[in-house]
């Protein structure tokens, strides 16, 4: 059998070596470190089919044979004789070819796996797809194969116990998290398809009792034409009362949007309250010129020496001598604070005032600016009015009011109710958003133009839509206003039918 030993200080040499010897047909059998370098058993090709048919049952043998027991039956009774070749006995031990051994590999990292995931098999088999399948299952022993600790590389068979271990273990933690993810991206797309489900049915539902209640449909229709959301004006009219005339029906929408939009008409107004306000918002909403309306109806009534105005806008142009100069028509020092310090110290020298109010850089919702004037106002007895421009789009308002909207009690100011063509939005949103309305200002004089909010007014106004408008739905677009289901508002405690 024409198999050699090759030694080098690396592997390569040695391969080279192996090559010089052998061709380009060079199966290698063994590679092991020594204390010279490295030592390689290598043969030929041509010499593959003869290996294999001489030497496959006692290499299988010997595989599937453990250790200890394997020793036992090789200890030779009388020495060895000298003559033996140890490269043969090697070969003998062995007795795989590279191709057998690969998929010998293979087949037992497969096994591992499985084990792994599912326990350990009750029949393990290894598998050598060089020889007939049929004579492999007829050579399986019944016996659990311990090969799991067995190197078929190394020319004497070497036990390892601790080493599979903290490879075994990382395969199920790695396995069961991949499992407990789909399991849970499963369950998601089941529970997104369940609700998609029963929001088409709930729309099919909807529409059908519009058809058969018209007056129901007209409702509805006249709702989202006076601007308010599909969603409210669906939580509200699935809790209408089936047996309501026409005009019945409108009175009792109209009670119930009075309801639920929360004001201080039964209150005493902000001036005569009194208390430390800072009036935040987006910019251009109006703030400045309602600090000074507020201003001067505390003014009349308790006097100049009553009220103290403070202003933190030193990023606007004129910002500090438009509040100044409403200061000195109503006889009020108007003040200015850099930072929360300086903030501290004049609410310290204005704590005997009846009001103090404080003027704020306006910003932008998704303005970085705005955390930090927030944090600036964080301080004890600093009540916060959120002003609200009326003509704005519906989903400004929502932007503003998620963004501005802080812990405690809310309350906001609606602003250029004048310049509003529909306040539908705006009252929408604060229904919404559950904030208490403090009081409205329809116009740019001070203090002629501020109102105190009334929940009756506002709700009769909103429903009189002075135009038509290109934004107006048709009878046969209600459909569309239902592709997606509303938030539960009546389950939230949102609306109060």
């Amino acid at each position: 059998m024409n198999i050699k030993r090759f030694h080098a200080p690396t592997s390569r040499e040695a391969l080279a070596k192996a090559r010089m010897a052998f061709g380009e047909g060079t199966l290698i059998l063994s590679n092991r470190p020594t204390a010279n370098g490295v030592e390689v058993v290598a043969t030929a090709e041509d010499t593959l089919s003869a290996l294999d048919s001489g030497a496959a049952a006692s290499g299988t043998q010997a595989l599937l044979t453990p250790a200890p027991q394997r020793a036992a039956r090789t200890a030779p009774s009388a020495p060895i004789s000298a003559s033996r070749n140890p490269v043969e006995e090697d070969t003998e031990q062995l007795a795989m070819s590279t191709l057998s051994f690969q998929d010998y590999v293979r087949e037992r990292m497969l096994r591992r796996r499985h084990e792994a995931l599912n326990g350990p098999a009750e029949t393990p088999a290894l598998t050598d797809r060089s020889r007939d399948p049929t004579s492999d299952r007829e050579r399986m022993p019944t016996a659990p194969v311990q090969v799991a600790r067995h190197n078929p590389l190394r020319t004497a068979p070497v036990e390892r116990p601790a080493e599979p271990a903290p490879r075994r273990r990382p395969e199920p933690q790695v396995a069961m998290p991949a499992s407990s993810a789909g399991q849970q991206s499963l369950m998601n797309e089941l529970h997104a398809m369940k609700e998609l489900i029963e929001d088409r049915f709930n729309t099919l539902s909807w529409l059908g009792q519009a058809k058969q209640n018209p007056i129901q449909s007209n409702l509805m229709l006249k709702l989202i034409r006076a601007g308010y959301s599909p969603a409210l004006s669906r939580a509200i009219l699935e809790r209408m009362p089936e047996e309501l005339s026409a005009a019945e029906s409108v009175r009792w929408l109209m009670e119930v949007l009075e309801r639920n939009l929360k004001t201080d008409m039964h209150a005493p107004p902000l001036y005569e309250e009194g208390g430390i306000f800072a009036l935040v918002g987006s910019t251009g909403v109006g703030k400045t010129t309602t600090t000074a309306k507020l201003a001067a109806h505390c003014a009349r009534i308790h006097g100049p020496a009553s009220v103290g105005l403070i202003t933190l806008d030193t990023y606007r142009v004129g910002a500090h001598e438009q509040l100044r100069t409403y200061g000195r028509m109503l006889g009020i020092v108007a003040h200015l604070a850099h930072d929360r310090a300086a903030l501290q110290d004049l609410l310290g020298l204005l704590s005997g005032k009846k009001m103090v109010l404080i003027d704020t850089t306006g910003v932008a919702p998704r303005d970085p600016r705005k955390r930090d004037m927030l944090d600036v106002l964080d301080l004890p007895n600093v009540n916060r009015l959120l002003v609200l421009n009326a003509g704005c789009h519906g989903d400004t308002l929502d932007d503003v009011l998620t963004a501005f909207k802080t812990s405690g009690s809310q309350q906001a100011i609606l602003s250029k109710v004048d310049e509003a063509v529909k306040l539908g939005p705006a009252l929408d949103a604060l229904i919404r958003h559950q904030m208490v309305l403090r009081g409205i200002t329809n116009g740019q004089r001070v203090p002629e133009d501020w109102e105190t909010a009334d929940a009756h007014q506002l709700i009769s106004t909103s429903m009189r839509a002075p135009t038509k408008s290109a934004f107006d739905p048709r009878a046969a677009d209600l459909n569309f206003f239902f592709s997606h289901s509303p938030d539960t508002m009546t389950e939230r405690g949102l609306v109060d039918a």
